[in-house]
């Protein structure tokens, strides 16, 4: 690989709610090269499912996007990350309640950060409410077991998936198909 298509390679990490939605959603878009279910923004070590469902570690669920800068601008990632979830929701979407659930972004460095703030400011006014999203440095990712990775594509028909995912994925392919792979 060149230096230059190294270079394009950027990571981005978000929590908007169940990661299961959020990963499946941005496997879809071009230029997102890898999306991995994690943890972030907890205050415990190696945390597990079960911690993190239980409020008790402070971490969030969250995605880590690897994408190409070359084809996706870290600022288009964000727009399409607002699309995917309520951002004016204080921990919780949908019937998912709890700080695990709120909205985040973990910026790598000053850039991600003043590229986030922007662009909320440019979105507020898409929204009845005020965005809630926190933007924080990132400290630490955990990854998730291997049972949350690629989840949906592995359970299309489970429950959650089929009245939760199913439907974000429909609403995604309508407003960014030009952005699909």
């Amino acid at each position: 690989m060149s230096s230059y298509a190294q270079a394009a390679e950027k990571t981005a990490i978000f929590a908007g709610g169940c990661f299961w939605c959020i990963e499946a959603a941005l496997n879809d878009i071009r230029g997102v090269e890898r999306v991995v279910s994690g943890y972030a923004g907890g205050h415990t070590d190696a945390p597990t499912y079960e911690a993190v469902c239980s409020g008790s570690t402070g971490h969030a669920e969250v995605v880590q996007v690897d994408f190409n800068e070359t084809e996706l601008a870290y600022a288009d990632l964000l727009r399409i990350f607002f699309s995917l979830h309520d951002p004016t929701t204080l921990n919780r979407q949908g019937a998912d309640v709890g700080t695990q659930y709120r909205s985040v972004i973990f910026a790598h460095d000053e850039v991600q950060a003043v590229s986030a703030r922007a662009v909320m400011a440019e979105l507020a006014d898409h929204f009845d409410e005020p965005i809630v999203t926190e933007v924080t440095p990132l400290q630490r990712f955990w990854e998730a077991e291997a049972y949350h990775q690629d989840y949906y594509a592995r359970n299309p028909r489970q429950g959650y998936c089929a009245a939760v995912i199913s439907p974000k994925l429909a609403k995604l392919r309508q407003t960014w198909a030009h952005r699909l792979k």
